[in-house]
């Protein structure tokens, strides 16, 4: 990976699914593959989709023809279609309450592997929790792709006190929308339930919902713990459309962080402009895919957003 770039950017154009101004994604052919423009002239839905076999195999080489996407059950025109390796702004979201002290190492290792695993343009930041949530990177430094940096940013801090998790998602919420990235992602870990934010979990949900985000959820629960909520990291997984992931032992983690990279790297992007009406601002999604000479293929993508009035928009 290119280390050593660190990427100072506080105010970014984030592409967010309800209030997105964009209209044309252009490639240049010139430049890397996984380099791309977003021009802001209208708006646009833009999906993370990932595309798997019914053995859990990654399907790549599939063209805009081979997609479906509806609307509150109305099919969409795909105006945007993209199948590259593209670069994305990251958020570690690392629980450090007291319950993670004896498995901070095997977390710490586990999300080194992710980074080193993921694709190397990508812009990644650090946001450790307990009763409180921060970032783990300097103060300068919004975002970078320095290993020893972001070693740092997650050995940051000594596990203690309880679990701040909706604090927690709000500021990494916050944080992705000043990345230069157009696709964002957040990887979550952590071995218990919410029990001290200030946050609410259905500010927390509507917030997601008017993200951009793809969540990936990692919970390492004790059997004893009171505080585990699994439920909660299913679904903050299942609306953005990433994956929720309850290993049973410690060694899973590091492999299950190689995977969800995997799948970052081979996700589909796929955009349509929705149309305007006067109906709920929450707005159900279906994407299917299919190919000739294929059994079926297994989607998953964000299953709902928000979308935002213009008034809504200029205020974001």
């Amino acid at each position: 990976m290119n280390r050593g770039r660190d990427v100072i950017r506080w105010v970014g154009a984030a592409v967010i699914l309800s209030a997105a101004a964009v209209a044309v994604v252009g490639w240049d052919q010139k430049e890397s593959q996984q380099d791309y423009t977003i021009r802001t002239t209208s708006r646009l839905v833009l999906l993370d989709v990932s595309v798997k076999d019914s053995d859990g195999g990654f399907v790549s080489g599939l063209t805009k023809d081979n997609f479906k996407v509806f609307e509150n059950g109305k099919p969409q025109e795909i105006t945007q279609f993209a199948n590259a390796d593209i670069p994305v702004t990251v958020g570690l979201v690392v629980d450090e309450s007291g319950s993670m002290r004896p498995k901070k190492a095997h977390v710490v290792t586990a999300a080194l592997e992710f980074i080193q695993a993921s694709n190397p343009q990508d812009e990644i930041f650090v946001i450790n929790f307990n009763e409180r949530a921060r970032r783990g990177l300097p103060d300068i430094v919004p975002f970078t792709d320095d290993l020893n940096m972001l070693r740092a940013a997650l050995w940051n801090g000594v596990p203690e006190g309880r679990t701040a998790l909706y604090d927690a998602i709000e500021m990494a919420l916050h944080q992705l929308d000043m990345g230069r990235r157009d696709k964002k992602t957040l990887v979550l870990i952590s071995d218990g339930g919410d029990n001290i934010s200030q946050s609410k979990l259905p500010d927390v949900m509507h917030d997601v919902l008017t993200s951009a985000a793809t969540i990936y959820t990692i919970g390492i629960f004790d059997e004893d713990d009171m505080d585990k909520n699994p439920g909660v990291l299913e679904r903050l997984a299942r609306v953005s459309g990433g994956s929720a992931y309850l290993p049973k032992t410690l060694e899973e983690v590091g492999p299950i962080c190689r995977q969800i990279a995997k799948d970052i790297r081979t996700r589909y992007t796929i955009g349509y402009i929705p149309t305007v009406d006067n109906g709920k601002p929450e707005r159900h999604v279906k994407v299917s895919a299919s190919a000739p000479n294929r059994a079926k293929l297994i989607v998953r993508t964000r299953t709902s957003y928000i979308f935002a009035t213009d008034s809504e928009r200029a205020s974001k």
